[in-house]
């Protein structure tokens, strides 16, 4: 089964020299996280066989983590497909845990075994990751040495990166010194606490790591730091504007001769040019960025959108928008018109009305509505309200559940139930036995082992019910809960398997058979395990093969994307804005709450540790508060959407 891994069309955004007021930094933005990575491996290729045809060697610092693993799988690819070799690559890795097994689960050793060397000729004493199993009366000669090897071959010529959210570069983290060396350090709490997931819990992540330090880093030559997602925004923002410091150490980075930042859009957000370019230099003007020019500027100076005046615009880098349009008050009565033409009650059309000015179609009537949910809660957690709107207003619901959410089952939950079915069938001697096998396994079960396939059943099935009983409460019918255990998810592991062509035909065989209206998914890619983002790429996927067989039902359907648990739609972006009364409010949370296994504390918390409820309910109020101070009518709560337009899709 062939994964979706090919060679991308390269969009890199161009930027001008008057984005350097601001970025004291090279910043590259690629359209996508494959796209950049697919150029970092190009990079690094080219200087192999460049270097080969010399015969010279080539030293690279790699790094771990999720970050650099498609430009691993892009090499891999080119010494599979067009015979790159690797007999003349020496490397050195950042970092590793301490102490740490190189055969564990969680060892940098099997990581990069997995992900790299096992699947090239690179000759294994070229090989160096720090080693985490030494004694600690070793460990000042081993880091010694360690320099001292580096140096040896000659010095790192591409030293890869990633960036932790502390804006630890390796495992530097924040207080580490310009001039520091490979050595012992003590991790963050924020560090360990994005490490957690990996472990099953941060009580098994370990305290200490092993790291390069920044000066063996900025002794590079070349130097590559890679970041995706929104989640790397704000660091981001910091290592590449911000001013150089301890508390920070990416920022150290711009004291370096050759050193890139390469960038995502997501994770690019947060830079000047690109989330204020007013700032930067004269724009362009399109409808979209004086929306959200207009909304920035009314949060700026804490006024009305319909309260903004000319001097507020030429003070704030907007003169020559007051200039092309006339006056502060075009802009402001058209942006208001705008954002009032978003907000609805009827998310899926109001039936017998003039829809000229409201966000879906009147007709059909009654639609039929597909909800994806990556996880079996985040239909609920996610758009919850307008899910009830959609059954209360007599629409076809239908939700299909991507994954069985089953590594976020607590191991107690399983014996929780299975001692109930046992209560409950006094005598069933395979249940017995059964019960037995679980709670012998989960008592050996070692921090961060994989369960038994039995038990990630178990697992899954709890999730399924719990699903069941929210499609119940919020009276969608049980025949239209869709469970799909696409197969990338089905791993055990918090490391997924890529997704492949049997996953999109799944999601294919749904889409015929349910022919939606209106299919709503999850654009949220701030998920941190990145179930989202491949969950939507599976979507994407099987539109395109729908777009490429002319399947009529496209032609009336509409694609709309959500957000998660962790993060809503900024106010300029949203299509769609589906008010929420008190009422639904606390309908909506009273779905959430079927999910028993992920209430009071979630397996998988994220960066945020307010249950999965308290974050729905204040972002969805703080969406209705950012409205209100816009000028908007003042609402309780409000859920956004974005609508996705597929390819060849008449708009």
């Amino acid at each position: 089964m062939s994964t979706m891994l090919k060679s991308p069309e390269i969009t890199r955004i161009p930027k001008d020299e008057e984005s350097r007021k601001f970025e004291k930094i090279n910043t590259a933005i690629y359209g996508s996280s494959d796209q950049a990575s697919f150029f970092v491996a190009n990079e690094i290729a080219d200087l192999i066989r460049e270097r080969q045809k010399k015969g010279k060697n080539v030293v690279l610092g790699l790094a771990t983590g999720s970050t650099p693993t498609k430009v691993y799988d892009f090499l891999v690819k080119f010494h599979e497909e067009e015979g790159l070799s690797f007999k003349n690559v020496i490397t050195f890795n950042l970092d590793e845990y301490y102490r740490m097994e190189p055969d564990s689960i969680h060892s940098y050793v099997r990581f990069m075994n997995e992900h790299l060397f096992d699947h090239i000729d690179i000759p294994e004493e070229n090989v160096h990751i720090p080693d985490g199993t030494l004694e600690k009366d070793e460990l000042k000669a081993y880091f010694e040495d360690y320099e001292n090897k580096i140096t040896e071959a000659g010095g790192i010529d591409i030293q890869v990166l990633g960036i932790g959210r502390t804006g630890h570069i390796g495992f530097n983290e924040p207080g580490s010194s310009l001039r520091s060396k490979t050595r012992m350090v003590r991790l963050d709490q924020v560090t360990r606490l994005d490490a957690a997931s990996d472990f099953f819990g941060i009580d098994n992540v370990p305290v200490k790591a092993i790291t390069m330090g920044v000066g063996t880093i900025m002794a590079s030559k070349r130097i590559i730091l890679m970041a995706w997602g929104e989640g790397k925004m704000e660091v981001i923002r910091e290592a590449a504007e911000g001013t150089i410091r301890e508390s920070i150490p990416a920022t150290f980075l711009q004291q370096h001769p050759k050193c890139d930042f390469i960038l995502d859009e997501a994770a690019a957000s947060g830079l000047t040019r690109v989330s204020t370019p007013w700032l930067v230099s004269e724009c362009e003007w399109d409808e979209a960025l004086i929306k959200r020019a207009t909304l920035w500027l009314s949060q700026k100076v804490n006024k009305a959108i319909l309260k903004l005046t000319n001097e507020d615009y030429n003070e704030h880098g907007m003169g020559n928008l007051i200039a092309e349009v006339g006056a502060a008050e075009i802009i402001n009565l058209s942006v208001f018109n705008q954002l009032q033409r978003t907000i609805t009650g009827w998310p899926g059309g109001k039936p017998n009305a003039d829809d000229s000015q409201r966000p879906e179609r009147a007709e059909p009537y009654p639609k039929r509505s597909l909800i994806f949910s990556p996880h079996p809660d985040d239909d609920v957690i996610s758009m919850g309200g307008t899910l009830l709107r959609l059954v209360d207003q007599g629409h076809e619901v239908h939700v299909a559940y991507q994954t069985s959410g089953n590594i976020a089952v607590f191991d107690d939950e399983v014996i929780r139930f299975l001692d109930f079915a046992t209560d409950t069938m006094q005598g069933n001697k395979e249940l017995i036995a059964q019960r037995q096998r679980v709670r012998t396994f989960l008592t050996n079960k070692k921090p961060g082992q994989v369960d038994s396939p039995e038990i990630q059943e178990f697992k899954g099935l709890i999730r399924k019910g719990e699903a069941l009983a929210a499609c119940r409460y919020c009276g969608v019918n049980e025949d239209n809960a869709h469970f799909m255990n696409l197969p990338f998810y089905e791993t055990g592991k918090v490391k997924k398997n890529p997704p492949t062509q049997a996953d999109v035909q799944i999601v294919y065989d749904l889409l015929q058979k349910v022919k939606p209206h209106q299919i709503y998914a999850a654009g949220d890619l701030s998920d941190p395990h990145g179930t989202h983002r491949v969950c939507l790429q599976v979507i994407y996927h099987a539109l395109d093969q729908l777009v490429r067989e002319k399947a009529e039902w496209l032609d009336d359907c509409w694609v709309w994307l959500y957000r998660g648990a962790w993060q809503e739609w900024e106010v300029s972006d949203m299509d769609m804005a589906v008010v929420i009364g008190p009422k639904d409010l606390d309908r909506k949370k009273n779905a959430i709450f079927k999910h028993q296994s992920q209430k009071d504390s979630a397996m998988f918390p994220g960066h945020d540790d307010r249950e999965f409820w308290q974050r729905a309910e204040q972002r969805n109020m703080h969406t209705a508060e950012k409205m209100n101070q816009l000028g908007l009518a003042e609402y309780e709560a409000v859920e956004g959407f974005v609508r996705y337009h597929y390819k060849n899709e008449s708009r």
